[in-house]
């Protein structure tokens, strides 16, 4: 049991929200979380693999030939 699990006010302030965003993303089922008692913990993977499954990679777009037009 070597992973860290967060209360939702952990990860609020890990994601920069307040604590109904995270409350939100658990009642829609959208991140894991495990229940303790009447206490909610999420696990830091489960967050990490929430940011990295909504991260937007940049799009590298290819330099035109005859620069930019007039």
């Amino acid at each position: 049991m070597a992973e860290r699990h967060l209360s939702v006010d952990q990860v609020a302030e890990l994601l920069g929200t307040t604590s109904r965003f995270p409350r939100r993303l658990i009642e829609e089922r959208r991140i894991r979380y495990v229940k303790v008692g009447r206490h909610v913990r999420i696990p830091e993977s489960a967050v990490d693999e929430f940011l990295r499954a909504r991260t937007v990679e940049p799009v590298r777009r290819s330099r035109s030939r005859y620069g930019r037009a007039a």
